[in-house]
């Protein structure tokens, strides 16, 4: 069954829906700033959205709402997707989210904390029947939570799927990173060979998935996720997780490496993980397909990465065009890429989005389109 996104919904730095992050990104700007956090951390480079700007924005959608601030976030992201796409019975919600509220720790609310009751509070302020499904495995979430969408309604347990993505800025998860000693003093750089790091960020997107083959609709061609279980933050040297995703995901499609027009990568502008990725690449003969990251733009959004980016890879091919890859001026790993380097316009009909992260987790989804 032939399962495609239709409309999406991207709540950032850069803008609060997918038209004016997209437009952002056309013009080359970048939410990557130096913030200040806190007297114990200081401040950071990193993609913030403005509390003021959200809330004034929030207020059109909902008035009366008293949650928390990622719920806020969801609820944003969703709205717009919801009011166009009424849920059905059968309907489910997906989230994807790497630590979820964990800023309710902080305020001493243990229950708000869980992942579970966040998605829960969602899916009772939209009126979903069924219920929700969290995916929560480090920074391909966003991507493999297009792939669970996928697979339920391939197997005909759900005509459609609002698929939500998010992670917010906090002092929990920029201490974390910190602790990796994998933070960059600078607007990171993804493969570029002065390349120190990576920013973070914190967004929310959503998506509508479904199985009709409505006007514009992007179909997921194929998709994968393979564990190395290589090591619980480093990537596999010889990127043997994302090589064995990728391939899958081209198998499931029927196509070959050829046929990828565009390639949207992790890109965290770290040593470790642009290394893999090159290597991968290159395993998959994909080297001279043009390919961009994104985490120069809005930094590292976790959980929200994947799912951000898949759309951002849609507008690219609704609109033939590439996007540079922000930051990017020498080649800096040891096997070469063709790394977009100014905004291009290209015929463009099959993409290819990847994620990596933690615990040698791997995805690759193929998109194509079909008008």
């Amino acid at each position: 069954m032939a399962v495609y996104i239709h409309d999406s919904s991207i709540i950032s730095p850069l803008g609060f829906s997918t038209k004016a992050n997209f437009n952002a990104l056309l013009q080359g700007k970048s939410a990557i700033e130096k913030v200040f956090i806190n007297d114990t951390i200081g401040s950071v480079f990193c993609g913030k959205i403005n509390d003021d700007d959200f809330n004034s924005y929030f207020k059109t959608i909902d008035d009366r709402f008293e949650g928390t601030r990622i719920e806020k976030l969801l609820i944003a992201a969703l709205s717009p997707i919801v009011e166009k796409n009424p849920v059905k019975n059968d309907s489910v919600l997906i989230l994807s989210t790497t630590k979820g509220n964990i800023q309710a720790l902080a305020n001493n609310d243990l229950n708000g904390a869980f992942i579970d009751q966040l998605a829960q509070n969602i899916n009772s302020y939209f009126g979903f029947k069924t219920e929700p499904i969290v995916v929560s495995n480090a920074c391909v979430s966003g991507v493999m939570a297009l792939s669970v969408a996928k697979r339920f309604i391939d197997m005909e347990l759900f005509s459609n799927a609002y698929v939500v993505a998010v992670d917010e800025l906090t002092d929990f998860v920029i201490s974390g990173f910190q602790s990796f000693q994998a933070m960059s003093t600078e607007p990171c750089k993804p493969y570029d060979a002065d390349r120190t790091g990576v920013n973070l960020g914190e967004a929310a997107a959503a998506v509508f998935v479904s199985n009709e083959n409505q006007t514009e609709a992007m179909q997921i061609l194929g998709d994968a996720n393979i564990n190395d279980a290589n090591h619980i933050s480093g990537p596999s040297r010889t990127g043997e997780g994302l090589f064995l995703s990728i391939e899958k995901a081209l198998n499931e499609a029927q196509i070959t490496s050829n046929q990828i027009d565009y390639i949207s990568a992790h890109g965290t502008a770290t040593l470790f993980n642009d290394e893999m990725e090159a290597i991968a690449f290159n395993r998959m003969q994909l080297q001279n397909v043009p390919v961009n990251s994104l985490k120069g733009y809005f930094g590292h959004t976790l959980g929200a990465s994947g799912l951000l980016e898949s759309i951002i890879t849609v507008e690219s091919l609704k609109n033939n065009t590439l996007i540079a890859s922000f930051g990017y001026e020498n080649q800096g790993t040891t096997q070469s890429l063709n790394i977009i380097k100014a905004k291009q316009e290209k015929s463009l009909k099959t993409a290819l989005k990847t994620a990596s992260g933690f615990g040698g987790s791997n995805s690759a989804m193929v998109f194509i389109k079909n008008y």
